[in-house]
């Protein structure tokens, strides 16, 4: 996907964290032929992802509890270390440790990050962090995994930065050992890159048999089979909010679901919606989210930057949410 012409920042803003992840690690890859997409059979849902980077702790807080008393159904954070929309020499609070702190001070949303680089991390280290989370939040985690990108972090703080395909092949090994944790009273694993002997976890998370897991990621040779045999949620990236490719994408994440044995209706698809879609009036925003819907994405998820346009999520929430919740 050729991204000359535009910055690396301007290419960033046009697109939602994860979309961008994929994008410039070459992962994007679209299918030619239109299928049908899968009938939408679960309620369509709506989140926020605010960006935590140059912005102070208290707003945050505030934004996250009027989304939660707005009724939105998730929130999110991102997980790096430095500003990726700007200047790199800003501030940027870290994901996982500010997500328990908005998760103590919320009540009903579902909380997550979209998503943990796992780069950054040993997966048991992350298996016990989001078991944490979700003992904090009494059961709202959503363990957003995907396979680390941001080249320049790891440079700055020394993490190893391997190709596209070995981080696709870390995330996929990184799956299985948190499935391992979460789900056995000890674990065995041995792997190319994580290894676990006889490995207790305890306590369990309270949701069971495991918070739903969403992976993000475009790669098809590795990662959307990987969503196929263990995700709950698949973040993807649809370019400009086109329906016609969100099916496209749709029809063959469904064919890979197939091949490895599973129902494609059990994998919600969710994509970011970068602010400027939302401009327009109730009608036409309502219009192009069911375009997505009938093309069979499930769950929005606003792409918000600082300083937070808080009107503009009050508006959505009164009047563009109670649209779909009446269909």
């Amino acid at each position: 996907m050729a991204t000359e012409g535009m910055s690396r920042r301007g290419f960033l803003k046009s697109m939602g964290t994860v979309a961008a992840a994929a994008a410039m690690a070459g992962q994007v890859s679209l299918p030619r032929a239109v299928a049908a997409a899968p009938a939408v059979t679960r309620k369509v849902r709506f989140g926020v992802q605010t960006h935590p980077q140059n912005v102070a702790y208290k707003d945050l807080l505030q934004t996250w509890q009027e989304i939660d008393e707005l009724g939105f159904d998730t929130a999110f954070v991102f997980d790096h270390f430095i500003p990726i929309y700007s200047d790199a020499n800003g501030p940027c609070l870290e994901g996982w440790t500010l997500l328990s702190a908005l998760a103590a001070q919320t009540k009903q949303v579902k909380v997550g990050v979209l998503v943990t680089g796992n780069t950054y991390r040993n997966p048991a280290l992350l298996a016990k962090m989001a078991a944490t989370v979700d003992h904090v939040s009494n059961g709202r985690l959503i363990l957003g995994m995907g396979a680390g990108w941001f080249a320049l972090e790891h440079t700055a703080y020394g993490i190893p930065f391997s190709t596209a395909g070995g981080r696709a092949k870390q995330l996929v090994e990184a799956v299985e050992v948190v499935n391992l944790l979460f789900t056995q009273e000890r674990s065995n694993f041995t792997g190319k890159y994580y290894q676990l002997k006889d490995a207790p976890f305890a306590p369990k998370t309270v949701q069971k048999p495991h918070p739903p897991i969403l992976i993000g990621g475009m790669g098809p040779k590795r990662i959307q089979p990987l969503v196929a045999r263990h995700g709950d949620i698949w973040n993807f990236f649809v370019r400009d909010g086109d329906p016609q490719e969100a099916k496209q994408i749709n029809a063959k994440f469904d064919a890979i679901c197939r091949k490895v044995g599973r129902d494609p209706a059990q994998v919600e698809r969710s994509i970011s919606l970068p602010a400027p879609q939302l401009n327009g009036t109730t009608e036409e925003v309502h219009s192009r989210i069911q375009a997505l819907v009938d093309a069979g994405v499930q769950h929005f998820i606003i792409s918000l930057p600082a300083p937070y346009d808080r009107a503009l999520l009050h508006r959505f929430a009164k009047d563009v949410i109670p649209t779909f919740r009446s269909t």
